[in-house]
This record gives structure tokens, sequence and C-alpha cells, in this order.
């Protein structure tokens, strides 16, 4: 009997996929998705901040010491989970934001009732910036070292087990590192 090769695609598809599948789930972080900033110098941030705050700059990304970049927005439900936590963090480290497609209205309410947690501010209204760091959606954070050099990225909020188990590890052995 001839096996017609046409035949042959649905079993080769399906294993193709099984490996993928396989694969993704033996990753060391399956939970986490991977950058390809992580060990590169961080992009750069844009030159528009809100009003009565201090303007992030490239060269603040830089300076010695681990800061983050955390990008977030008045308008963001997880960025409002995450805030208490912003805050504690601001207390030990310098936290640079990064608003991402808000009202400048909003964001300063937002900012002067829940607490300025950010050293440094740049605006991002159109999302280009986010884009160039790789940002899917805010809240997320990333982990600077004193090269300006991306040590990690954590997507999602800083709140619960994802912030005790994924990133307080990552942000402990930065801080170590130094």
């Amino acid at each position: 009997m001839r096996v017609k090769p046409l035949m042959l695609i649905p079993p080769v598809v399906f294993l193709a996929l099984a490996l993928t599948f396989l694969w993704g789930m033996g990753r060391e972080d399956p939970e986490g998705l991977p950058s390809t900033f992580v060990g590169r110098e961080a992009p750069a941030v844009p030159q528009t901040t809100l009003p009565g705050n201090t303007q992030l700059t490239d060269e603040m990304l830089r300076q010695p010491g681990v800061k983050l970049v955390n990008f977030w927005a008045s308008w963001c439900p997880p960025c409002r989970a995450e805030h208490p936590t912003l805050m504690e963090l601001s207390k030990r480290l310098p936290v640079y934001g990064v608003d991402l497609k808000d009202n400048e209205a909003d964001a300063l309410r937002f900012l002067s009732q829940d607490g300025n947690p950010f050293a440094a501010v740049s605006t991002d209204p159109r999302g280009r910036t986010a884009i160039d760091w790789g940002v899917t959606a805010p809240p997320e954070t990333f982990i600077i070292d004193g090269a300006g050099k991306i040590l990690y990225r954590h997507a999602g909020p800083l709140v619960r087990e994802d912030y005790t188990n994924r990133f307080l590890p990552q942000l402990e052995a930065a801080l170590a590192a130094e």
C-alpha cells in the first residue's frame, strides 16, 4: 500500500505543535513573558512630563544604583492595585514612571489622591515609547542596573504572590549584585 504525501501533513503538523507545547511547558518560568531587552541598555524615555513633576531623563537611568521604571496609567485598574506596592518600593530605591496613553488631568488627580511614588515621570500619550520598550499593556515594571541595563521585566501588577514569588527575588538579586 502506498501512502500519499498529502496524508503526512496532518501528523507532521500535530507533532510540530506537540513539541512546541512541550518546550513551552519546560521553560524555567512558563508564566513569564520573555523580553529581548533583558541584558541590553534601556531604550530612550519621552522628553515630556506631567506639570509639577520632575522630568524623567535617559541620564537618570544610567546613574549608579538599581532603579525601577514603571509603565502605568490612571485608567488602568491593575495599576491602581499595584500603587501601594510602588509607594513602599519608592522608600527603598528610585521608582520612575512613564504615564501611558493617559489624560493629563486624570493622571495628576490619581497621583495627588493616592500619592506619587515616582522620583521622575515621563508621559507617553501615543504609546510610542511603550512599543520601543516592548510593553504589551500597563502595568509593566523594569528593573534597571546602575549602567542603564535592563535586568528584568515584569508584566502585570506588583501584587500578591506574583510580586513576592516572581518580582521580589529578581529585585533582591539586583540589589545584592550592586
